[in-house]
């Protein structure tokens, strides 16, 4: 392993100790969706996306779409230990007039790019974001991340179907393929059957990984920018409460209020302290 990916498991192991801390503080969030993407989105942003806090509005930078809008808490650890904003602003998440609202919020939080919250949306948007490069002259990239339980909803595969028509080469979308949702898993709500080739048949070029090795996401994501001939989607397999054994995989771990005796037990997990 090398020094780049133990310093980036290292952040992550941190960040799901800090948000299990936070969202136990607050007894409001949700843990699940966050931990699943937890290493999509500090690869994304440690290793692959050309973002500067110092000037996180210049034209030229990669942009990034957290379609699965209620995994806003991971996206705000990124954000923070990049240097967008203190990690101490953690503290204020979901409150009133706090820059870190339940989802992400353009207008608010510095490094956000797109308020997001109703699911199916996102991907509209980051090909108009990724089609726009063409017309102010500049060769960034679009990420956006979507859940595996978004993609029941139809406006994203009338993205699908848009995005193919137009080949926005420049646009990258994540699948968090953690299998399960609010109510249950999305065999049980709605079966996605093979992904992978749905998008295929949409036209678009299909990679594969695994969503919690810094590696594989690192050298995936490197060949999904490599493809210029059209939109690339990626499918990470994930595991819903990743890190934290009693929330793995159980969907009434998606917005579960934390009590005293499961933050001990995550944090005995985690590594991290109790008090």
């Amino acid at each position: 392993m090398t020094t780049k990916e133990n310093e980036l498991n290292s952040l992550c192991a941190t960040m799901r100790r800090e948000l299990i801390t936070t969202l136990h503080k607050i007894q409001t969030g949700h843990p699940g969706g966050s931990l699943s993407c937890c290493e999509i989105l500090c690869t994304l942003y440690f290793d692959i996306m050309n973002v500067d806090p110092s000037n996180w509005k210049s034209p030229g930078r990669d942009r990034l779409v957290l379609s699965k809008g209620h995994a806003a808490p991971m996206l705000y650890l990124c954000l923070a230990h990049k240097g967008f904003f203190s990690v101490d602003e953690m503290k204020n998440l979901r409150q009133i007039d706090s820059i870190l609202q339940g989802h992400p919020c353009a207008s608010k939080t510095p490094g956000v790019d797109l308020s997001t919250g109703p699911l199916g949306l996102g991907l509209s948007a980051g090909i108009g974001m990724a089609e726009s490069a063409k017309h102010i002259g500049e060769d960034y990239y679009v990420y956006v991340l979507l859940g595996d339980g978004e993609l029941q909803e139809g406006a994203i595969w009338e993205a699908a179907m848009t995005a193919s028509k137009y080949k926005t080469e420049n646009l990258i979308a994540i699948i968090d393929h953690n299998g399960v949702q609010l109510d249950g898993t999305t065999d049980e709500i709605m079966p996605l059957g093979d992904v992978g080739a749905k998008f295929a048949a949409f036209g678009w070029h299909v990679l594969h990984t695994d969503g919690h090795d810094i590696a594989a996401l690192s050298d995936t994501l490197n060949k999904a920018r490599s493809h210029r001939k059209g939109p690339t989607v990626i499918i990470a397999e994930t595991v819903k409460g990743k890190g934290v054994s009693f929330m793995e995989g159980k969907n009434v771990w998606h917005g579960k209020p934390i009590s005293d005796e499961e933050f001990c037990n995550a944090m005995s997990e985690l590594g991290g302290a109790t008090t």
